[in-house]
């Protein structure tokens, strides 16, 4: 594992300060507190309120790479007495590198850190999970912490189905393509705690879930596949799903049998009224690196992704077609951009190792040497800078990846085959031996990626 390093910093320069400003604006603890508090006699979710004088317990539910980060926040915003007049308890699973110290709410290592998969672990923290919602009163009330990877950390495979066979369609499914919202429509109707499922099992009268959103366009029903929130798609859905990147149905024969045979009804629900809040998004990670960017003295431009952008090598080169535009014509001499593109993976007997950031920025870097035919000027006034927020970029220990200059020429000077690395997804290996990487660790968020392209004066 690489050891993390600052160096990397000053070599990114303005563009990791203008990233981590976005980074910084979403930091779970941070977001937490400004969407809760205790005002005289009512608990505030936003501008919601919940009489305290009709509370009996609270709980806390949950799971998501910041939910050990909102779990503190959240603790900190009640205040040590009203925790201990509500009976506050609870249980949010999360990754391993993210815990934080807490009082009443138990943070449950339920993964490795970089490994975005479900795990023993995490099946067992989703049963104490559902144990505790299905154990409150109706006074009682139930906060839900969701963020994104919690589609891994909560796990309960529906009866018929082996966790493994679960990790089998995933890893499938990614490797074959296909977008958040397809993974997921498979993944709701596998399991008893996604789609609306937790939802259910609550006995509470009310259920008000925190969201940080990894979803581009927020769609509640898709973020950490909507445990609190009824789906809306159905076993025939899935079905067309797997359809599409399993013709030959070399998945297992039990996925294809649970799901014939699964009704196509919701979760049948009881009388829990879900309360959903929205309280960090990448438009808002988009928005705050603008605010730095423009500190920094540089006339930007913005984007959020509202929908799926497809192949993160397209993405990479339509980022770098920007960048030989911005060096050429007047205009912006910053672009910032957000999204989540998807990585079709070489055969495993090929592969290397990288994530959707490195693989989008090794695509922009080798489109620049094929077609760009920059002068050492121009290469020295531009960096490209792309990172998953969450500090997390594929199975590796990179948040994403970045170039300039400096990298540029030292990939130069190995004889760095860049298209050998992007064929065999192994972006990581490239990037680790010219010093491209993003090393942050975890950051407590996760609200997709942010990109950054600057344009020295």
């Amino acid at each position: 594992m690489t050891t993390v390093s600052d160096s990397w910093k000053t070599s990114a320069g303005q563009a990791y300060q203008i990233w981590q400003a976005g980074v910084d604006a979403v930091l779970a603890d941070r977001l937490v507190a400004e969407t809760v508090c205790v005002d005289g006699q009512q608990l505030m979710f936003e501008d919601e309120p919940f009489d305290l004088a009709g509370i009996g317990r609270i709980a806390v539910v949950g799971g998501g790479k910041a939910a050990a980060a909102m779990a503190a926040g959240l603790e900190a915003a009640l205040g040590e007495q009203l925790c201990q007049s509500k009976q506050l308890h609870g249980w949010v699973n999360i990754p391993d590198g993210t815990q934080r110290p807490l009082q009443s709410i138990h943070a449950h290592v339920a993964r490795p850190a970089g490994v975005n998969e479900p795990t023993q672990a995490a099946a067992v923290g989703t049963a104490e999970i559902l144990q505790i919602v299905a154990d409150l009163e109706p006074n009682d009330l139930c906060i839900a912490l969701i963020s994104g990877g919690g589609s891994a950390l909560l796990t309960a495979p529906r009866a018929g189905i082996t966790l493994d066979e679960k990790i089998a369609v995933t890893r499938w499914l990614s490797g074959a393509g296909a977008n958040i919202e397809q993974l997921n429509t498979v993944r709701k109707q596998l399991s008893d705690v996604k789609g609306g499922r937790l939802l259910s099992t609550c006995k509470a009268a009310n259920l008000v879930t925190l969201v940080i959103s990894d979803v581009l366009g927020d769609p509640l029903d898709t973020i950490a596949s909507g445990p609190t929130v009824a789906d809306s798609s159905t076993a025939a859905d899935a079905l067309a799903v797997l359809q599409q990147f399993d013709p030959q149905q070399e998945l297992p024969a039990s996925i294809y049998r649970v799901l014939s045979t699964a009704s196509s009804a919701e979760p049948a629900g009881g009388e829990c009224i879900p309360h959903l809040h929205v309280i960090g998004n990448n438009a808002a990670a988009v928005d705050a690196a603008g605010v730095r960017a423009e500190q920094l003295g540089y006339s930007h431009a913005m984007q959020s992704a509202r929908q799926s952008e497809g192949q993160a090598e397209h993405v990479g080169v339509h980022l770098a077609k920007m960048a030989l535009s911005m060096l050429r014509q007047p205009g912006p001499d910053c672009l910032i951009s957000g999204g989540e593109p998807v990585v079709q993976l070489a055969p495993q007997s090929e592969r290397g190792r990288g994530g959707r950031n490195q693989q989008l920025v090794l695509a922009a870097l080798g489109w620049l040497i094929e077609h760009g035919d920059l002068t050492t000027d121009e290469r020295s006034r531009l960096t490209i800078l792309s990172g998953g927020t969450d500090g997390e970029d594929g199975p590796t220990d990179a948040a994403g990846a970045f170039f300039n200059a400096e990298v540029w020429s030292r990939a130069e000077d190995q004889q760095l085959d860049w298209q050998d690395f992007l064929r065999r997804n192994d972006a990581y290996t490239f990037f680790e031996a010219c010093g491209g990487l993003i090393l942050t660790g975890p950051t407590n968020t996760n609200v997709c990626d942010v990109r950054v392209v600057t344009i020295a004066k």
